[in-house]
């Protein structure tokens, strides 16, 4: 089987047991890393039976979006829209920890970093779907601030949108993404499409889970390292 590679912004290349996705450019290229040990491990039924334990495909693929997630730094994100290529999106903002989780069919397919309201200019929580989308748009509250890939959540200004992603909460209490992934993230889109926004700190395989107020299982439950 060929490894296709798959490279993310400024943090590493990985191979990935699937067809290449579009995913953000790397300014330095760092070696390639083994799989996470979690990927090779025993499923209960197998195990069970006596078989073999070779993990499939998409586990493998999970494994290692999650192990790319874990070293974003500001203004970074990973992005494999391949690991579902269809189906209802649905995403997570984190507050604590300033990411977002972007999920497809029930399947995580990016995680990003984000800048969201300031002291004062608090992001509000709760569930919102996308209300209008504009790929131009300019703030017709804070002196005609430009506004790229637009994804308004509240008639009161907030949205999703790109700008500048410092590794703290800075915006007037929108969702800021880095450029790429605002624009990756509008083609993914619909209105209509669902935006928990969480004052929580989930992992990436638990975060929609928890948004929808669902019941995690005990051994997805682990604790995840917060905003650097």
């Amino acid at each position: 089987m060929k490894f296709a590679r798959s490279i993310f912004v400024r943090v590493s290349v990985i191979p990935l047991m699937l067809a290449a996705g579009p995913v953000a450019s790397s300014a330095m290229q760092q070696p390639e890393v083994a799989l996470p040990a979690t990927a090779m491990a025993a499923r209960p039924a197998e195990a069970a039976l006596g078989l073999p334990t070779v993990p499939s495909v998409a586990e493998i693929a999970r494994e290692q979006l999650v192990a790319e997630a874990a070293r974003l730094d500001a203004g970074d994100y990973v992005w494999h829209p391949e690991l579902a290529p269809a189906g209802a999106v649905e995403i997570v903002v984190s507050l604590p920890q300033q990411r977002a989780y972007i999920y497809r069919a029930n399947t995580l397919i990016g995680v990003t970093t984000v800048s969201t309201g300031r002291p004062g200019h608090r992001t509000p929580t709760g569930r919102f779907p996308i209300m209008e989308k504009h790929r131009t748009h300019f703030s017709s509250i804070y002196d005609a601030a430009p506004m790229p890939f637009m994804q308004r959540l509240t008639m009161g200004g907030i949205a999703l949108h790109a700008g500048q992603i410092p590794n703290y909460p800075a915006s007037h209490g929108c969702v800021r993404l880095p450029y790429a992934m605002a624009q990756n993230l509008f083609g993914v889109t619909q209105v209509r499409t669902v935006v928990h926004i969480v004052n929580a700190a989930p992992t990436p395989l638990t975060a929609l889970a928890i948004a929808r107020g669902e019941r995690v299982p005990a051994p997805m439950e682990e604790p995840v390292r917060g905003t650097r």
